[in-house]
């Protein structure tokens, strides 16, 4: 199971919840999960957001779930 269908179902979230959260739609992030396709950085930011992560994690350069410290007062948002 990939990192993030392994986190995206410990959150509880369905991939209809992703693309609520994220704006990719479903199909697109089914492919994703399932290594179909890629993610471009903003897609990968977006998804580390949703799932309370990091984006190193989700690109398995760490096994630390822990999403880094984050501004109080980012300039972008989901």
């Amino acid at each position: 199971m990939s990192r993030l269908k392994e986190l995206r179902k410990e959150k509880g979230y369905t991939q209809i919840r992703m693309q609520h959260l994220t704006g990719i739609d479903q199909s697109d992030y089914s492919k994703i999960e399932n290594g179909k396709r890629y993610y471009t950085f903003e897609q990968c930011r977006k998804i580390a957001l949703a799932l309370d992560t990091s984006m190193d994690y989700l690109a398995e350069l760490t096994d630390i779930k822990t999403p880094y410290p984050r501004k109080t007062n980012p300039k972008h948002t989901l």
